[in-house]
């Protein structure tokens, strides 16, 4: 399959692909992270997902509709490989244990995308934004003692998307967790703490 990859290396901020282009190509992400990002009516960027190493991005090539639904931003250097949908579907068609591993990689997808809907179920903002942020930090940080650190910066706005809520009270919501230890910044990294109890 190596030889009908297009590896590429991409730099923090850069674009893989944007919303409404040609849905042509699948992509692993190999290394680094990538933001997807939906433009509202209004002309708003929405933050809906970050992905990490080993995700699949660009599942929609596969769809009937050709253009990609969301756009995909780098979150830090980044290392995709990605292949065309026509070879893709050649691959999954002779060698079976291809397409299980998308599969696989799908369900998991929507068990997590299931766990954020459930964290977003919290009444209590503050809770809501401790669970979400578990969420991410489950799909993109690094585990250490103590907790989780999502080593790139994710902004007040972003995860005011993430959780659901205006974005001011995620800036406040994240104060009073910081205040209750449960969240440490310092620099461009968050510290998620394990749960409080």
């Amino acid at each position: 399959m190596a030889d009908e990859l297009v590896r590429r290396k991409l730099d923090a901020g850069e674009d893989l692909f944007h919303q409404g282009e040609s849905a042509d190509s699948i992509h692993l992400i190999k290394m680094g992270s990538v933001k997807l990002t939906k433009i509202s009516a209004d002309g708003r960027i929405i933050t809906l997902d970050i992905r990490k190493a080993g995700a699949l991005i660009g599942e929609s090539a596969l769809l009937e509709e050709g253009v990609y639904p969301v756009g995909a931003t780098c979150l830090e250097t980044t290392v995709t490989c990605g292949i065309d949908k026509k070879t893709f579907e050649g691959l999954v068609t002779n060698h079976s244990d291809i397409g299980l591993v998308v599969i696989r990689n799908l369900s998991r997808r929507i068990q997590q995308l299931s766990s954020r809907v459930g964290a977003l179920s919290e009444p209590n903002l503050e809770d809501r934004l401790y669970e979400v942020l578990v969420n991410v930090a489950l799909e993109v940080g690094a585990r250490g003692a103590g907790g989780w650190t999502i080593a790139f910066p994710l902004t007040h706005e972003e995860i005011s998307f993430l959780v659901g809520a205006h974005r001011v009270s995620v800036t406040r919501a994240l104060s009073r967790l910081r205040d209750t230890g449960r969240v440490r910044m310092s620099g461009k990294q968050l510290f998620i703490s394990d749960k409080v109890i």
